[in-house]
């Protein structure tokens, strides 16, 4: 008497194995804090990675300076066309300075900066945690007794942080620049009367709050690449998705941080 081994319906089968997404969504959440704690630890815990921090210095910031110019330069020209167009509408051509510098110093420049890193940069260290991981590299460096979190993911995070207000400082002098050209090519005006006129009224809790807020962008960028990267599973595939994925949940979170840094900075500096 044979026995015939009962079959479920691919369907049900398919279903059963699928996660439920809000059940993934609190995993990667959870996953993500423990991450986030084992890399506070390891980074205030002797001996620091100075050479290391270094060196991902350098990547994150100093090689980012061209694009982020370019960004800040591209948003300067673009604010001074259309603000002008609109402003001489109303008859408020002489507001056009001020309008530029605040709108490049307040908000345009940090979140473009942002996002500019967080393509760059994002994909790159998502990238290379992930390959260091399906190649089990990051296993013999653990194996040689070096916290993998302090030597990889604690570096670059803290580099990510410093380098941000830098680029971002880049990018607005260039936008203020460049809007400055593109106005006086339109109508000349000089160079110490549009930086007078741009800044007039202007304090520095009007200019420094906004640029400091990018320490958060940094640390959201170098925060989600490391996690994406150090998790990845699936060979070559794997290595592709954690790429996309730092860069995609990086600019998602770094634009939902901008709303609530916004509200925060008008409530701390009224």
């Amino acid at each position: 008497m044979s026995s015939t081994p009962s079959v479920l319906p691919s369907n049900v089968s398919s279903r059963n194995s699928r996660p439920n997404p809000i059940t993934a969504t609190l995993e990667w959440f959870g996953e993500l804090g423990i991450f986030v704690w084992t890399v506070i630890k390891a980074a205030v815990t002797p001996p620091f990675q100075i050479a290391e921090f270094g060196r991902q210095l350098d990547e994150i910031g100093a090689k980012s300076v061209p694009l982020v110019i370019l960004a800040g330069s591209a948003i300067g020209v673009v604010l001074a066309l259309e603000t002008r167009y609109s402003l001489v509408r109303f008859g408020a051509k002489s507001l056009l300075p001020a309008t530029i510098v605040f709108a490049v110093v307040t908000e345009m420049s940090p979140i473009i900066t942002g996002l500019v890193v967080s393509g760059r940069v994002g994909a790159g260290i998502g990238a290379e945690l992930a390959a260091m991981k399906v190649t089990e590299q990051i296993d013999a460096i653990e194996a040689s007794a070096v916290d993998p979190h302090k030597l990889l993911a604690a570096t670059r995070i803290a580099a990510c942080i410093v380098a941000m207000p830098l680029l971002t400082v880049a990018a607005s002098f260039f936008g203020i620049f460049c809007g400055w050209i593109t106005a006086t090519l339109m109508e000349p005006v000089s160079l110490m009367r549009f930086i007078n006129e741009g800044f007039k009224g202007a304090a520095f809790k009007d200019l420094l709050p906004p640029t400091f807020k990018t320490c958060v962008y940094g640390m959201i960028i170098g925060t989600v690449a490391c996690f994406q990267g150090m998790r990845t599973r699936g060979g070559a595939e794997g290595v592709g998705r954690a790429a996309t994925t730092s860069v995609v949940l990086s600019s998602l979170f770094l634009i939902l941080s901008d709303v609530v840094l916004v509200k925060v900075i008008q409530l701390l500096f009224p």
